[in-house]
C-alpha cells in the first residue's frame, strides 16, 4: 500500500470515528424514545454543553484567522494570546453551564419540554380582560417606570397583539436607559390563559450602544441575542408569571436553545416587610409596607446560560413587578410610577 493509500485509509478512519461520537447522542437519543423514563432534560443540557464548546473552537479559529492578518508582530502576538484565553474562559464557561443546566433539570424534572400552549384558552381583549393575573397586570394603557443604579425602565402595554401560534399574545414594550442613554428596547409578547398564567409566546430584543466620535450621538443597534418566537427554530413558550404560585415552584419562563433559558423559583406567596429578614435584604421599607399587605409574591430569577446571575422580584397583588434586586452588586431598581392603581400616586422615590 502506498502513502496516499495509507492517508486515505487513515482518513476515512477519523472521519468514521468523528461521525460515530457525534451521532451517537442523537442515536441514544432515539433509543430513549421508546422509554418515558429518558432523561431528557439532562441530555439537553449535555447535548447543548457539546455545542457551546464547538463554538469556543469555532471563535477561537475565526480570531486566529484574524491575528494572522495583523502586520506587527507583537500586535500579533498579543491577539493570539487573547484569543487563546477568550477560547479557555469559553470552555470554562460551557462546564458551568451545564452544571446549572443539570441543577435546573433536577428542579424542573427530567420530561421533555413541550408545554401545551395553543389549546389553552385565552384573552383576546386586552382592553377590557376578562381573564387576569392581580400580579401580571395586562391592560392595554398602562404604564410603569422603575429606576435605580443609574438605570430606567419604562413599561407600556401597547394597543398592539401578535397571533403567535394561533394565540393573540398582547405587546409590553420595555425601554431601559441607563445615565439617560438607550440601553436596550425589547418588545415581548404575552398571553394570559384562562388559569391566569401569563404566557411568555416570545420576545424582539434590541441592545444599542454609543460610540465616541458619534456627530450627533445617536443609539446604534449592535445586538438582537436574546429575541425568540414560540414556533420558530424549536423555541416554545415559558410562563412570564403563574396563575396560582406555589412556594418552591420553579419553571421556566423562556425556551430557546442556547439562546434565552430564564427560569424562575418562588420564594414568598406572602411576603410583608419585616416577616422574613432574608426577603427583607436591600428592600426599601417604605415601598414595600405601601404594597404588602402579606400578600405580595417573591421570586428569584436566574438563567443557566449567565450561572451565578441572581435576581429577586417582588410583586404586588394590582401592581405587579414594583421590584428588582440584585444581591450581588447590591443594585435595586424600584418602582417610581404607574398609572393604573391609586397606590401609584403615593410611590416613594428611590
Amino acid at each position: 500500500m502506498n502513502i496516499a493509500s495509507h492517508y486515505r485509509a487513515f482518513r476515512h478512519v477519523v472521519v468514521c470515528g468523528v461521525l460515530l461520537a457525534l451521532t451517537a447522542p442523537a442515536q441514544a437519543a432515539d433509543r430513549g424514545d421508546h422509554d418515558d423514563r429518558g432523561m431528557y432534560c439532562s441530555t439537553t443540557a449535555i447535548t447543548i454543553e457539546r455545542g457551546c464548546r464547538f463554538e469556543a473552537s469555532d471563535a477561537f479559529f475565526k480570531s486566529q484567522a484574524i491575528c494572522l492578518n495583523t502586520s506587527d508582530v507583537k500586535e500579533r502576538h498579543e491577539c493570539q494570546r487573547v484569543a487563546a484565553i477568550a477560547r479557555t474562559e469559553k470552555q470554562e464557561s460551557c462546564s458551568a453551564q451545564l452544571t446549572a443546566r443539570r441543577e435546573l433539570c433536577a428542579a424542573v424534572g427530567e420530561g421533555r419540554y413541550d408545554p401545551d400552549f395553543s389549546d389553552i384558552d385565552y384573552e383576546t381583549n386586552y382592553r377590557n380582560p376578562t381573564r387576569k393575573n392581580a400580579y401580571f397586570p395586562l391592560r392595554i394603557g398602562n404604564k410603569a417606570e422603575l429606576r435605580g443604579a443609574g438605570e430606567a425602565v419604562n413599561i407600556e402595554v401597547l394597543n398592539k397583539t401578535k397571533l403567535i401560534d394561533e394565540v393573540s399574545c398582547v405587546v409590553v414594550r420595555d425601554v431601559v436607559t441607563v445615565d439617560g442613554s438607550l440601553k436596550e428596547s425589547t418588545d415581548d409578547w404575552l398571553a394570559v390563559a384562562r388559569n391566569g398564567n401569563v404566557w411568555y409566546c416570545g420576545e424582539e430584543v434590541k441592545d444599542y450602544e454609543y460610540f465616541e466620535g458619534d456627530a450627533p450621538q445617536a443609539p446604534e443597534l449592535i445586538s438582537r441575542d436574546g429575541s425568540f418566537k414560540v414556533g420558530r427554530d424549536g423555541d416554545k413558550a415559558g410562563i412570564a408569571f403563574l396563575g396560582t404560585p406555589t412556594v418552591g415552584r420553579v419553571y421556566r419562563e423562556e425556551f430557546s436553545v442556547a439562546n434565552a433559558e430564564d427560569a424562575a423559583k418562588v420564594l414568598s406567596i406572602n411576603y410583608g416587610y419585616g416577616d422574613v429578614p432574608a426577603l427583607d435584604k436591600l428592600v426599601p421599607a417604605g415601598l414595600a409596607r405601601l404594597l404588602c399587605s402579606r400578600d405580595c409574591v417573591v421570586t428569584r430569577a436566574f438563567t443557566p446560560m449567565d450561572p451565578g446571575v441572581i435576581e429577586i422580584k417582588y410583586y404586588a397583588r394590582g401592581i405587579g413587578q414594583f421590584l428588582n434586586v440584585k444581591p450581588a452588586s447590591g443594585a435595586v431598581v424600584q418602582l417610581v410610577k404607574c398609572n393604573y392603581d391609586p397606590r401609584c400616586a403615593s410611590l416613594p422615590n428611590p
